[in-house]
């Protein structure tokens, strides 16, 4: 969503950073660009001249212009700047320390996403805080709303309230909190009805609703793509209702960011969590430094290992790791990495991910590489028999050409996905003779993954991409994929 943005900005960033010094007219010529670029992103006015001076005053800091290093010191006072601007380092999470049920009440606009937001959260609930939740769906305007949370729920196994034909809201909800009572649930959703813009009876709904459940947690729900709407239907809802969060909801669009860089800052409520794409488990909790780094293109590596550690299977890894003592890489383990990179959201996603990447991106893009690259790769190495997966090495001119017919490939294909085999076991082998760090830079240099990668989807990728494909680590996440949970704990060299 922040492409555009982290584009404007890095240019801007590269120029004062390749100087050695910095004058004071240097940095305001900066600051009027970086100006332009947030609001062409859509950012509110007001956030933007209170953003511009506080950086600009900071920034023409003798500190600041008479360091060594000026360029990064006004990089690094944007990026406080902006994790302030979009709730600071302590963003609260949701209040839970209250007598049983809680009840969190989802407001919002028709079409921004409440119903199926409300289901994710029921999931998260469950799987990571091992609480029990409840659902009730109070929407009696909206043909089908209510069928709607209950097939959601039967999908991420989360009970909801039966529906009772002709129930208005607020009995709804009071059947609701008796349900959950009686069943001992830890946490009540309620998911209020929708309109298409902010009126009257929506408001008096919604207080009615509030009146009889107090509500610990009132979220509203806003699409991110409505830009600077989305802050005036925040304003309008805050009015009226105690609002105690913000879920942002299609944060994986194409929108200009503008509504969750003002969001905070505007309506003075957090941002608590972003939908991050259609999947019912693609809900992630708001991280104003996190997202700051990517706008800034500082990569996001805490999420990335996050990402890792739920994508890798603990057995597999464990297994992984036993063969990669050995100095034992086959197919089989290629073919188990490629697909931890699906899982975690492919290329573009892991790029994405990784500090300095937004260049790498970009050959991404121009050699024709994206994540049918990995499909072509798994249907290569799913054309191959048991036994050729196994010792790769008995691959002759004549089986190459039956593989690249059944995956529906070239032969030049499946030499390239060979030599990228044979590079990433001498890399694992390295791994194992050398301690480890001699292998880990094998592994992530020119011969590795990455550029094997760059070679299958028409060009080369930047040096520093090699081995994007051995990002995956065991159950602890203490390697990124492809190193598996035996792989060197890359902790102590990010810390470093």
């Amino acid at each position: 969503m922040f492409d555009a943005l982290s584009d404007r900005l890095g240019s801007v960033f590269d120029r004062l950073k390749g100087r050695g010094a910095l004058k004071e007219q240097d940095v305001r010529d900066a600051m009027r660009e970086v100006r332009i670029a947030l609001l062409e992103a859509d950012v509110a006015l007001p956030v933007v001249r209170r953003f511009i001076d506080e950086v600009t005053e900071k920034a023409v800091g003798q500190n600041v212009l008479k360091s060594v290093t000026p360029g990064q010191q006004v990089v690094k006072i944007v990026n406080d700047a902006l994790v302030e601007m979009l709730g600071g380092q302590d963003v609260p999470g949701l209040d839970l320390n209250a007598a049983p049920p809680v009840v969190i009440m989802m407001v919002g606009l028709q079409g921004s996403g409440k119903t199926t937001s409300t289901a994710k959260l029921g999931k998260l609930l469950k799987e990571k805080h091992g609480k029990k939740v409840l659902m009730a769906s109070l929407d009696v305007n909206r043909p089908a709303a209510q069928e709607q949370l209950a097939v959601l729920g039967e999908q991420v196994g989360v009970s909801t309230l039966p529906i009772v034909s002709g129930q208005m809201p607020t009995a709804i909800a009071e059947r609701a909190i008796n349900s959950a009572k009686l069943q001992a649930v830890d946490v009540l959703l309620l998911d209020t009805a929708g309109r298409l813009h902010v009126d009257a009876a929506l408001m008096e709904e919604m207080k009615a609703v509030a009146a009889i459940s107090t509500p610990k947690e009132t979220l509203l729900v806003v699409d991110s793509l409505t830009g600077q709407d989305a802050v005036n239907v925040a304003q309008s809802f805050a009015g009226e209702v105690d609002l105690t969060g913000v879920i942002l909801t299609r944060m994986d669009g194409d929108a200009r960011g503008g509504a969750a860089l003002s969001m905070r800052a505007v309506t003075g409520k957090p941002i608590k969590f972003a939908g991050m794409g259609e999947k019912l488990d693609q809900i992630e909790v708001f991280n104003p430094g996190r997202v700051a780094g990517r706008i800034l293109g500082m990569g996001d590596i805490v999420s990335l290992v996050e990402k890792a550690a739920q994508a890798v299977d603990a057995e597999d890894a464990e297994k992984l790791a036993e063969r990669m003592a050995k100095g034992q890489f086959d197919m089989n383990d290629l073919r188990s990495q490629l697909r931890q990179m699906q899982k975690m959201g492919g290329l573009g996603t892991l790029a994405g991910m990784l500090p300095g990447m937004k260049k790498a991106q970009a050959a991404m893009a121009n050699s024709g590489m994206n994540d049918r690259t990995l499909l072509r790769m798994d249907a290569i190495i799913g054309s191959m028999t048991p036994k050729e997966r196994a010792r790769p090495e008995l691959l002759n001119a004549k089986r190459k050409i039956r593989i690249a017919n059944g995956s529906g490939t070239q032969v030049q294909e499946v030499n390239k996905l060979l030599k990228m085999h044979q590079e990433m076991e001498k890399a694992m082998k390295q791994i194992k003779k050398m301690g480890g760090l001699k292998g880990l830079a094998a592994l992530f240099g020119k011969g590795g993954l990455g550029g094997a990668l760059g070679g299958m989807g028409g060009g080369g990728l930047p040096g520093g991409m090699g081995g994007l494909g051995g990002l995956g680590g065991g159950p602890g996440a203490g390697g990124l994929p492809g190193l598996g949970a035996g792989g060197p704990d890359l902790s102590k060299f990010l810390k470093k």
